[in-house]
């Protein structure tokens, strides 16, 4: 690992801790809608539903965590969100009991987690303005083999106690929140151009209506985001009950994503030629992510069986692995200052495809099993690849004129 080496050591830190944090994550998230179908006899409507109401939360604290940037603080954000985080999956074991009360606390899970997330992100851009691309993509790298990590875990956990993922999760978010508390301290004495104060704006209304114009920018790119997430619902809402329905243990699922996260790292050398010969700028690496994402959806439609998962997931997750940099990095490059506005911003649209997707798949999986599934993921991420062909276009050839806030 040569490359790392070039990185100051803050750098190493803040991946390790984002490493902690993706692997405690992964340890709940692969298994949640088999813990309130299995677990808690609940049918996969009332799954999707749980699903959806944490998706809720997540649009929230994804558009309220950019516009918050500037006028709370960056470590009054990060801590707090984390920390409350931490805090409502601790208590998601006591709410097992009462589903009500279950569905509150995923709505908390979803808002605090996502409140961080554009602030993370933006903080990222402004403190390594120079190789932010790069580091976009380091980072993703690093998550990810938090989440092989933990997804390797999850099944075995989930034989001994799906409570016990919640718990861990929570430590992992607490941690997280306490890594930043003491590097955002550090960041303050030292801070330069990096945005971290907080700002007593006036006419604020005005200025967010003037960004919120310039919809070149962020609509099409917002709306291929939204329908890619919702067509990748059909992993936990029509592969995970389609593997039980099977009589397949549930380390075979979790084994799914485990590739994912190894294939991540693993992959890298195929993607960074992908991007050197096809797909050298943000924008057409989110026009390629939509299709291997619809190519996947494809083999699932064509041949429901367990290797061909193996193979959809593959090609699924070179889609992931092309948009989950180029949507931070092609933001930070275009937006300047106003980049947490529209971090936030493009962030609640996608998320807004992860509220639609569960329900909706959780309906049809129940009605038809897999197959209704699979047919709307295909049309779906044909809707993505138009959507970001369009926002392609648009940004063609120009780096677009900084914004304020």
């Amino acid at each position: 690992m040569r490359w790392l080496q070039t990185y100051p050591g803050e750098v190493k830190v803040f991946l390790l801790a984002s490493l902690i944090n993706a692997a405690g994550s992964a340890l709940m998230w692969p298994l949640i809608t088999m813990y309130i179908f299995k677990e808690l006899g609940h049918s996969m409507t009332d799954a999707g539903l749980a699903i959806l109401v944490q998706s809720l939360g997540g649009i929230a604290g994804q558009v309220l965590g950019g516009t918050l940037y500037y006028r709370v603080g960056v470590k009054r954000l990060i801590v707090g969100s984390l920390a409350l985080n931490a805090l409502a999956l601790g208590l998601l074991p006591l709410a097992s009991k009462h589903f009500e009360i279950f569905m509150l606390l995923m709505l908390m899970v979803g808002f605090c987690n996502a409140l961080s997330m554009p602030a993370i992100q933006a903080f990222v851009g402004f403190r390594f303005a120079d190789r932010r691309g790069e580091l976009f993509n380091i980072i993703y790298v690093a998550n990810n083999i938090g989440v092989a990590l933990g997804t390797s875990l999850s099944g075995v956990l989930a034989q001994i106690s799906y409570n016990l993922s919640f718990v861990m999760n929570g430590l992992t978010s607490l941690i997280f929140a306490g890594f930043f508390y003491l590097y955002l301290n550090k960041a303050e004495k030292n801070q330069g151009g990096l945005h971290l104060e907080r700002r007593r704006q006036s006419h604020s209304e005005e200025r967010v209506m003037k960004l919120i114009r310039r919809y070149p920018v962020y609509f099409f790119m917002g709306t291929g985001s939204f329908f890619l997430w919702l067509g990748n619902s059909i992993w936990n809402n029509g592969v995970a009950p389609f593997t039980i329905s099977a009589g397949l243990p549930e380390w075979n699922y979790s084994i799914l994503w485990t590739l994912n996260g190894i294939l991540i790292f693993a992959g890298q050398p195929f993607i960074s030629w992908l991007k050197k010969i096809l797909a050298g700028t943000p924008q057409s690496q989110m026009l390629g992510s939509a299709v291997f994402y619809m190519l996947g959806y494809i083999c699932i439609l064509s041949v429901q069986s367990y290797p061909v998962l193996i193979m959809a997931m593959v090609l699924t997750t070179f889609g992931e692995m092309l948009i989950s940099p180029a949507i931070p990095a092609f933001i930070s490059d275009h937006t300047g200052k106003a980049a947490p506005f529209y971090l936030g911003l493009v962030g609640g649209m996608g998320v807004a495809g992860r509220v639609v997707g569960p329900y909706a798949m959780g309906v049809l999986y129940d009605s038809g099993g897999l197959s209704p599934v699979a047919w709307l993921s295909v049309i779906i991420a044909a809707l993505s690849v138009g959507s970001f062909g369009v926002h392609s276009w648009m940004n063609r050839g120009h780096a677009g004129k900084e914004a304020s806030i």
